[in-house]
């Protein structure tokens, strides 16, 4: 089983409450090979909300000034007991969020700049052992999935 961020599964559950919807990915939910989370709205957040980015000290504010911190890492822990949930062995989530980028994410000045480093999701994933991809990584995702199948 694999875990994915929902709106790639197309929930309309970004912060401006429209989706990323990538149709392999609605097509793996669809067929019950994954499971989706929204860590932001499982964590407490609204659709819609401000936009967020994680700040330089590690804590995620919106483009309003709020410390979101708490929420994410509400949401993190929740996908993790998701994956635990659903012996999930991956994650594909989200490219650049804060709480689902993995390897890149936006640099919190809300300048589109990125920045080396990993959502608050997908940071408590990795730290767990569990694999984490991007979307923009689906075809490396489904070749490790398949190998775990056959192992």
């Amino acid at each position: 089983m694999i875990l994915v961020s929902a709106c790639l599964a197309g929930e309309t559950c970004r912060y401006d409450g429209r989706s990323n919807l990538v149709p392999a990915i609605r097509a793996m939910v669809e067929a019950g090979k994954a499971v989706t989370v929204c860590p932001e709205v499982d964590g407490g957040l609204s659709i819609p909300r401000a936009p967020s980015e994680i700040q330089p000290d590690g804590r995620v504010v919106n483009n309003q000034g709020q410390d979101v911190t708490a929420e994410y890492e509400r949401g993190a822990s929740i996908a993790l007991a998701a994956c635990r949930a659903n012996n999930c062995s991956c994650a594909i989530l989200k490219a650049r969020s804060p709480s689902c980028g993995k390897g890149t994410v936006y640099d919190g000045t809300f300048s589109h700049v990125c920045v080396p480093g990993n959502g608050i999701t997908a940071e408590l994933l990795l730290a767990n052992g569990i694999a984490v991809y991007t979307e923009e990584e689906l075809g490396k995702a489904m070749e490790t999935e398949r190998m775990e199948d056959h192992a």
